[in-house]
């Protein structure tokens, strides 16, 4: 049974993190120390070498791709960008706390959204979606070895919502730069969609 390697990466740091926000669609490049400290790991030869990289197609993640990966063919994929967090976006958790909606959405659940904004559900499945598509990409090319360069929230979803074993959204948080190791098979993704962790890059 052959196994496709993935890198889940999440991007570099931007002002938004420095500053707390909710950073989901608005499209930010990476801070100055943000870039500074990507460009120091992909010095270090932290990064796998990988045939393909996939990136969520904000400028956040596009940069760090460039920085850890610059002579690596890139596809964009649309489904593994940030949650949007609608009227929360740009927003602190401070500045939310005394909001009532901002209570609920916090309590979790399928449905919970922020006004105007996703709900845990649908990003959970648009996130799916994404990795079906890059998987299908994958299997297309012949490509079993690729990294996506994306974000904290879909990290966390994909590998809590289909990754073995299972463990909470939270245990799978990483720092910026920072990633997890996964394997793909037919066989399980056919089954499940289920995939298996391997653990984290570095």
């Amino acid at each position: 049974m052959r196994n496709y390697r993935l890198y889940l990466i999440r991007h570099g740091l931007t002002d938004g993190n420095l500053e707390g926000k909710y950073i989901g669609t608005t499209d930010l490049s990476l801070c100055e120390e943000g870039r500074t400290a990507i460009t120091e790991l992909a010095k270090q030869g932290l990064y796998p070498n990988v045939q393909k990289v996939y990136s969520s197609p904000l400028k956040r993640c596009l940069e760090t791709a460039d920085i850890i990966y610059p002579e690596r063919l890139l596809l964009r994929i649309d489904n593994i960008s940030e949650c949007d967090f609608g009227e929360y976006e740009g927003k602190t958790p401070d500045q939310l706390k005394d909001r009532p909606d901002y209570a609920e959405w916090m309590k979790g659940g399928y449905d919970a959204a922020p006004p105007n904004g996703e709900s845990y559900g649908h990003f959970a499945i648009r996130c799916l979606d994404g990795l079906d598509e890059i998987f299908k990409n994958m299997m297309k090319e012949d490509v079993t070895s690729a990294a996506v360069i994306t974000h904290s929230g879909v990290i966390m979803n994909l590998l809590a919502g289909y990754g073995l074993p299972k463990m909470r959204p939270i245990d799978f948080a990483v720092d910026q730069g920072e990633g997890y190791e996964i394997h793909l098979s037919t066989f399980l993704w056919q089954r499940g969609p289920v995939f298996e962790i391997i653990g984290k890059l570095f």
